[in-house]
Parts: C-alpha cells; sequence; structure tokens
C-alpha cells in the first residue's frame, strides 16, 4: 500500500518527512565528529613518534648499531604511516559522506517543498470549488424561497377584488421573475455541484495519492541514501585494514630481527680496549731477602726509582689522568684505548681516502672540459678551468699528506696491540668484578697506564731512590685534577703491586684502600690511601666493596 491511502494525513506526512531531514542533519554531524576525531587521533599519533625519533647526534649513530635500537626505530616509522591510514579514514569520511550528505540534503529540502507547496495548491484550490458549491446552494436556497413568497403574494392580489388589475399583473410578473431566478440558481448550483464532485474526485484519487507518491519516493531514497552512507562508513574503514596490516607487520618484523647476541658483540666491539689481561702470578720465595723499595708516603718512591722516559707529554697518561681540555682530544686519538684507537684512526683514514676520491672526480671532469674548451675554443677558455685545477692539486697533496700521517699512527698501535693470534689475549670485556676468574694473574704483561707497554724490568735504566719522599709528588700531582674526589667504596688488596708506571699507586697484600674512581673497562681501578695518596691499581689485583648509596665517580657501561 502505497502514501497515496492515507487520504487526508498531508500535516503527518510534513512532519515525518521533515523529521527525516533532521535525522539526515544528525547523521551527518556523527560522520563529521567521527573525522574529527581520526585527524586529532592521527596528530597525536605522528606527534608521539616525533617525540621519540632519536636526535640527530653522535649518539643516534652510536645507537643505531644495535638491532633493538633500529627496530623500535623503524617501529616509530611504521606507527607514523598507521597514523597517516587514520587521516586517511578521516579524508575519506569527508569526501565520501559529509560533503555527498551535505550537498543531498540540500536537494531534498529543495524537493520536499516543492511537494507540499504543490499539495497546499491542490488544497486550496478544492477549498475554494467548496465554497463556490456553498454560495450557490445558499443563493438557490435563497432564491426558491424569494420565489416561493412572490407566488403566494400573487395568488393573494389575484384572489382580492379590492385589488386593481395592474397590481395584480404586476405582482405575476414578480412572482414569474422570481421563479425564472430560482430556476437559474438551480442551474448555477446543479453545475458547482457536479464541478466540485469532479475535482473532489480527482484531489482525492489523483492529485494528492501523487504528491503522496512523490514524497514517498522521496523519502525512500532518503533511507536508501543513509544505508549508502551507513556501508561506506564502515568500507572506509576497512579499506586502510590491509595498509594498517603491513604496518603491523612491519613492527613485528623489525621485533624478530633484534638479535641479543649480535648486540652483546657490539658492545664488546665498542668498548674493548685493546689492553692484555694480567699475565699468569709468579711464586714469590720469602725463603730469599727480597728488595722491597714501596714507599708508605710518596706515588713517585713506589717506582723504584724508575726514570721517567724524556719526551711524554702529559695527555698521554690515559686513562689515569683526566683530560682538561673539554674537546674531542688529541689529533692523533692518543687519549683512546688501543682497539678504540685503531678504530678511529681507521675511520679517519677511510673519511680522508673519500674526499681524496671526490678531489679526483672533480679534477677529472674540469680536465675533459678543459680537453672540449681547447678542441672547440668557441665553446670556453681553456685556461678559466687552471685555477681550479691547481686548486684540487693542492687539496689532494694536502688530504694525501694527512692520509700518510694517520697512517703513521695507525701502523704504531697496530705495532704496539696485542697480536689477534696470541693465545693469552681475549678480545673485549674480561671480567673485572669476578675477581675469582682473575685471581692468577698479575700485572706482568700489563700496559702501563701512559698507553706503553711495561718494559723488562733489566731493561730500565735504575736510579737512586729519591731521597726525599714528596720532593716529586708535585710532578704528579699536576696531572690530577685539584679536586678531591668523594670516596665510592672500599677495596682489599688480592695480591702485592709494585706500581712502577706512571700514575700507580703501590699497594700489599690484604691492604685496604678507599675507591674513588670505578673501572671503566679499562682494567684499572682509583684508589686512595691518605689525602696525599692516589692512583691507580689493576682491578683483578683487588676485591671491591662499593657502597649503594655513594655519589662519587661511577662509571655504568
Amino acid at each position: 500500500r502505497g502514501w497515496g491511502t492515507v487520504g487526508d494525513q498531508f500535516d503527518n506526512l510534513e512532519k515525518h518527512t521533515q523529521w527525516g531531514i533532521e535525522f539526515v542533519e544528525k547523521y551527518t554531524k556523527f560522520v563529521k565528529e567521527r573525522s574529527e576525531i581520526e585527524i586529532s587521533y592521527a596528530k597525536q599519533i605522528r606527534n608521539l613518534s616525533k617525540k621519540y625519533q632519536p636526535k640527530k647526534n653522535s649518539k643516534e649513530e652510536e645507537e643505531s648499531r644495535y638491532t633493538f635500537c633500529r627496530a623500535f626505530l623503524t617501529t616509530l616509522n611504521e606507527l607514523n604511516d598507521y597514523a597517516g591510514q587514520h587521516e586517511v579514514i578521516a579524508e575519506n569520511l569527508t569526501s565520501q559522506i559529509i560533503a555527498e550528505l551535505t550537498r543531498y540534503l540540500q536537494e531534498l529540502k529543495t524537493e520536499r517543498k516543492s511537494h507540499f507547496h504543490d499539495g497546499r495548491k491542490a488544497q486550496q484550490h478544492i477549498e475554494s470549488s467548496w465554497k463556490q458549491l456553498e454560495s450557490s446552494k445558499r443563493r438557490f436556497e435563497r432564491d426558491c424561497k424569494e420565489a416561493d413568497r412572490a407566488q403566494q403574494y400573487f395568488e393573494k392580489m389575484d384572489a382580492d377584488i379590492n385589488v386593481t388589475k395592474a397590481d395584480v399583473e404586476k405582482a405575476r410578473q414578480q412572482a414569474q421573475m422570481r421563479h425564472q431566478m430560482a430556476s437559474d440558481s438551480k442551474s448555477d448550483y446543479s453545475a458547482y455541484l457536479q464541478k466540485f464532485n469532479h475535482e473532489q474526485n480527482e484531489h482525492y484519487y489523483t492529485i494528492i495519492p501523487n504528491i503522496f507518491q512523490k514524497l514517498q519516493d522521496m523519502e525512500e531514497r532518503r533511507i536508501e541514501r543513509i544505508g549508502v552512507c551507513m556501508k561506506t562508513f564502515a568500507d572506509v574503514d576497512r579499506q586502510v585494514l590491509p595498509i594498517v596490516e603491513k604496518c603491523l607487520d612491519g613492527m613485528i618484523t623489525a621485533a624478530e630481527a633484534i638479535e641479543p647476541k649480535t648486540d652483546s658483540k657490539q658492545v664488546v666491539e665498542s668498548y674493548k680496549s685493546g689492553f692484555e689481561p694480567p699475565g699468569n702470578v709468579e711464586f714469590e720465595d720469602y725463603s730469599q731477602a727480597m728488595k722491597r723499595t714501596v714507599s708508605e708516603t710518596s706515588l713517585s718512591n713506589s717506582r723504584e726509582g724508575k726514570e721517567k722516559p724524556a719526551g711524554k707529554s702529559k695527555g698521554k697518561l690515559w686513562p689515569f689522568i683526566k683530560n682538561k681540555n673539554k674537546g674531542s682530544g688529541p689529533e692523533d686519538f692518543s687519549h683512546l684505548p688501543p682497539e678504540q684507537r685503531r678504530k678511529k684512526l681507521q675511520g679517519k683514514i677511510d673519511e680522508l681516502n673519500k674526499d681524496i676520491q671526490k678531489e679526483m672526480d672533480q679534477r677529472d671532469a674540469l680536465t675533459k672540459m678543459k680537453d672540449v674548451y681547447i678542441k672547440n675554443p668557441q665553446m670556453g677558455d681553456p685556461a678559466s678551468v687552471d685555477p681550479r685545477l691547481t686548486e684540487i692539486g693542492q687539496n689532494i697533496e694536502k688530504l694525501q699528506s694527512e692520509v700518510q700521517k694517520f697512517e703513521v699512527w695507525l701502523a704504531e698501535v697496530e705495532e704496539r696491540m696485542p697480536s689477534k693470534s696470541d693465545t693469552n689475549r681475549r678480545s673485549g670485556f674480561f671480567d673485572t668484578q669476578n675477581n675469582t676468574a682473575v685471581s692468577n694473574n698479575c700485572a706482568q704483561n700489563r700496559e702501563s697506564p701512559d698507553g706503553s707497554y711495561t718494559e723488562e724490568q733489566n731493561s730500565e735504566t735504575q736510579v737512586k731512590a729519591t731521597p726525599n719522599p714528596t720532593s716529586t709528588a708535585p710532578d704528579i700531582d699536576d696531572e690530577f685534577d685539584d679536586d678531591v674526589l668523594p670516596t665510592i667504596g672500599t677495596c682489599k688488596a688480592l695480591y702485592p703491586f709494585e706500581g712502577h708506571n706512571e700514575g700507580t699507586i703501590a699497594v700489599a697484600e690484604g691492604e685496604l684502600l678507599y675507591v674513588i674512581e670505578e673501572d671503566k673497562g679499562d682494567g684499572w681501578t682509583r684508589v686512595r690511601r691518605n689525602e696525599d695518596e692516589e692512583g691507580y691499581v689493576p682491578t683483578s689485583y683487588v676485591e671491591v666493596f662499593l657502597e649503594t648509596n655513594a655519589k662519587g665517580a661511577m662509571t655504568y657501561i
């Protein structure tokens, strides 16, 4: 059954269709708010990804060596792409639903207005026709009454003998005229009645049903459009799911690519010093008299009178002396441990070789250009290229000189480093905290704190011990910072250490000392005996007891 059967429920249909339009407006507002949520969410996710992106500094390069750092970076990048898909959802909701419904609403309102305008016009017409019918009916009724009265008056006059013939004739004519008027009114009334019945039939069975049918079609199209939009609402979300899935797959792949062992090896590569572990502890024969020259008051006397090697700069006392220059250290990287120094020098050589190659490429290009100019003078002056060629040649010479300089330093380092085939050498960290594992080692083959390896005892120049225990102390004290470092724990010497080298301190077996700086990974711990005596001892020679709340110079790796 169509809407045409609802009869004259015009007002109700008007209210219903108005509610339908308001529903479309409400749904459009709902989709718009959803779109705004997607945009806001995407922005927050993008900001989160940006916030945790590694900063552009040297540490970023350091972190990128680790698989877990690279996995996190991949996660952040995938998250950024994930945010982009929510922006796509917002864009599609706006273009495919919000914009479409906004345009459709205008068409819907215009169409509805047109149909109800036609309906009101039809109602006004039938009401006007009804009024005409009523008017003709009243006129016919009035004229009939007037004709009846005129007829009675005529009959009365005609029966009265006292009335003149002229008056009777006049009354007769009046009655006749009234009868004619009544007859005409009857005809008009009959015509209007017939016309109204036809129009009323047309109104209720054709005009209004047609208008209602158009309204029904309009309403069904509106409902269909809402259904399509609701489907689109879900499809817009579903369309990005494959890409979101790829983003999530990328995160999972990155996480699965994390390799703990590779990262552990990277730590070794980053921090290995190139120092050799101590050799085996030798048996000390107490049955023979031993010459001990360990001083109780001065670091310099603990060196058994060894002469300080000439020409050593204070900057070479790595790792015991703090570098007071806050820059990147000496050009030859002598402030670094051997392995780290070798890496840095090799990196510098590679960098310089790249620069040389660039300059050579430029020189080749300019030489070709010059040849073209020589063959075709109209294209340019060959001499104009010469100044730049000269400059490039000078640059190449300078860079090659730099390469030679760094190669000499690299050769020195590699010559002094222990052979990789040496069975006593262990790559990377050897455990400096677990003293049971290294309790059989001593410093016979230990690298001295100034970066050179300890020579055999009989090859060193012997001089008499300094008479005044404190006379040479200022030479060493000058190498340390003036600030007194706070203690961070205590340690007990497991073995005697004679401390022959610059920056070390002699200790006796079983002696208790204060720890002021923890092992930085180079195998040495900084200790203090009293206010005037402090220096480095091999970590493997002492058992360290750190204070948990100490605020000293603790080093974390």
